[in-house]
């Protein structure tokens, strides 16, 4: 058997849907950031308090938790392409609406209109990946679709803010609109191409029922999956929003290297996701891969919360921790393929996804209330705590979680 047999190039019209499909990805994490720089503005203007805006993100993960299953289950029978095409509008245009509107719960139904665009993108994005990259590279496509996703959320803040500065947080958010709907119209120029002849994909399975795709859904791989997704957005989310106060609160960090700190985390991390990767192009074994991540990562973020480092020490350390998660996602998309079934990737993808959602509503009250009775420690120890529970996530069933 050749080597020309057994691994496939990519071709061009697939890897201009792909590139497509990353921005839209990079677009989604943009609008989930977008309120955070502009909070103050946007509180100011309406003459609200901060529980009362904080509602337009709790409407938002609501609307995507609940509803991001059904869409998946729909990317499977309509077709991912046109699904991504409908949410990144449905999110471009709300947001937009949300500039121009002078009403306090019109900013609201917005948000919960970007909820339910913010649906799509797991499911499709994952469902076209898996259908139009050769499996020998499919680990670093799903690398570079949580990279494009890393550099929208770090673009947002500086970019929002300079068009703050020059037209208003209502400028911003209509420029962010505007901005969507630019990469809509690059995804839209993207035709998605025809499967090529011999090319080593799997024929689809026949679609299911509802009844038959509840199954597969509460199967134990599929659930462990769901388990990952939701504990290291705790572990992630917890540790990004309170770093910087935890180190002051136990260490007496000054703020600048708590910050310093923080970027370093969420950099390697992004760097890590890259590295990663090529790590999973190259084995597997790719439940080996998430677990060494995810023991390294936890025991580190527990040497911080334990010991007081020189600035220099805790920024590298800090660091290393983010690299160790980052490099484990691109396994862990490659564990999720490996338990789904042809033609249920919309489906499986928007239900582990959810753990996204229900991650981000635990973590703020979990790790607030640890930092409000005096335990800054436990911020650290908590997130290494659930790093190395995720452990036991991808090592049920090791075996049978091996990709080839």
């Amino acid at each position: 058997m050749t080597q020309a047999i057994s691994v496939r190039s990519i071709r061009p019209a697939e890897s201009r849907l792909i590139a497509a499909v990353c921005a839209a990805h990079m677009m989604s994490h943009y609008y989930m950031l977008l309120l955070a720089p502009l909070f103050v503005f946007v509180r100011a203007d309406f003459k609200v308090g901060y529980t009362e805006l904080a509602l337009a993100l709790t409407v938002f993960n609501v609307v995507s938790g609940l509803l991001q299953t059904p869409v998946g289950y729909l990317v499977d029978r309509i077709g991912a392409r046109i699904v991504l095409i409908a949410g990144l509008g449905v999110s471009s245009v709300a947001y937009a609406i949300a500039g121009f509107a002078d009403s306090y719960w019109i900013f609201i139904a917005m948000y919960a209109l970007g909820g339910l665009g913010n649906t799509v993108f797991h499911p499709s994005d994952y469902t076209l990946l898996a259908q139009h990259a050769p499996k020998e590279r499919l680990g670093q496509v799903f690398a570079f679709h949580t990279f494009a996703g890393m550099v929208g959320s770090g673009i947002a803040p500086a970019t929002l803010l300079f068009m703050q500065a020059y037209f208003g947080w209502r400028g911003a958010y209509i420029g962010a609109g505007i901005f969507g709907l630019v990469v809509l119209a690059v995804l839209i120029a993207q035709p998605e191409p025809k499967p090529e002849p011999h090319a080593g994909k799997t024929a689809e399975t026949p679609r299911s029922n509802a009844a038959s795709s509840w199954r597969l859904l509460m199967t134990a791989p599929i659930l462990l999956n769901l388990g990952y997704f939701i504990l290291t957005s705790i572990m992630g989310g917890g540790l990004n929003t309170y770093l910087v106060v935890a180190l002051r609160a136990l260490h007496a960090t000054p703020v600048d290297v708590g910050n310093m700190a923080l970027t370093s985390l969420l950099a390697m991390n992004a760097a890590g996701v890259l590295v990663g990767g090529m790590l999973a192009a190259r084995t597997t074994h790719h439940a080996l891969v998430a677990a060494c991540g995810l023991a390294v990562g936890g025991v580190v973020t527990a040497l911080v919360g334990l010991f007081d480092f020189h600035s220099i020490g805790l920024i590298v350390l800090m660091g290393f921790s983010g690299f160790c998660l980052g490099a484990t996602y691109p396994s862990r998309d490659m564990l999720v393929r490996a338990v789904t079934p042809a033609g249920a990737y919309g489906l499986v993808f928007g239900f582990v996804s959810v753990g996204y959602n229900i991650g981000a509503s635990i973590a703020p009250i979990i790790y607030g209330a640890l930092m409000d009775n005096g335990e800054p420690r436990a911020v650290f120890l908590l997130s290494a705590a659930v790093s190395i529970v995720c452990i036991s996530t991808v090592t049920f069933g090791f075996s049978k979680r091996k990709t080839v």
